[in-house]
């Protein structure tokens, strides 16, 4: 800066030096050179192939064109008649249902569904699933040890003490479910040929039955009235004309 030399007197005041703003040069911006397969900012991306929905498989003959695109998943066979359907709950867990006052172990109960429906079968004890394991006896009317739902008993007014004896204690739900046999994917000969194959109970199964039955037959041998409950447990029930169930009193 360059200072200005004023001469003062008395009626002069004094001039203070004034500086004058510098101007900086502008720098202009330099643009960096990317090599070939590199990033300026930042690291390089993963590219991912996207998986192939279609290939191409070379088919024999000559009209066929030798090739054809072919799916790599093939589509459901199902197809929704809704393009939103509405999404439900679904309830799976089995909810333990109490016993009703009526059904109580060794009663007689007359079942409403199944192929044994219209027998009279004794009421042993209630399964932790909530099922009900009856038996006819086998001996008297051929209806083995079986789960019911209690909603498809009718509780009647005969019961047979069979408070004395123990039921086993591996009659349980576990015990009553069937093993699904394996099939080969595919078979030889005609699918009409092919029989299915029948229920055969175990030995074990056999075995339980005749102990079961046993203790229910030496009950029902005491008492007084045996000829006419072994007439009744032998006989299905049913209704004949004018019997209303509703009136009916078991």
């Amino acid at each position: 800066m360059v200072e200005t030399k004023v001469k003062t007197s008395a009626k002069t005041p004094v001039k203070t030096p004034v500086k004058t703003p510098v101007k900086k040069p502008v720098k202009k911006p330099v643009k960096k050179s990317v090599k070939a397969g590199t990033v300026r900012y930042g690291k390089r991306r993963r590219v991912i192939e996207k998986p192939k929905t279609f290939i191409e498989k070379p088919i024999g003959g000559e009209k066929n064109g030798g090739t054809r695109m072919v799916r790599v998943k093939k589509l459901p066979a199902y197809y929704a008649t809704q393009l939103n359907p509405k999404k439900r709950t679904k309830h799976t867990k089995s909810r333990f249902r109490p016993l009703r006052s009526s059904i109580t172990p060794g009663t007689v109960c007359i079942l409403l569904a199944g192929i044994h429906k219209g027998k009279k079968v004794v009421f042993l004890k209630q399964l932790a699933g909530g099922l009900c394991l009856v038996t006819g006896p086998f001996k008297i009317n051929a209806c083995p040890l079986r789960r019911v739902n209690q909603i498809y008993l009718i509780a009647t007014a005969t019961k047979i003490d069979i408070s004395g004896f123990g039921i086993p204690k591996h009659l349980t739900d576990q015990y009553f479910r069937r093993v699904k046999a394996k099939r080969a994917k595919k078979e030889e000969g005609d699918i009409f040929e092919q029989k299915q194959e029948k229920y055969v109970p175990s030995q074990q199964r056999k075995r339980d039955q005749a102990v079961v039955d046993g203790m229910i037959m030496s009950v029902i041998k005491k008492r007084e009235d045996k000829k006419m409950l072994f007439g009744y447990l032998g006989t299905p029930f049913g209704l004949r004309n004018k019997m209303y169930p509703h009136r009916l009193t078991f």
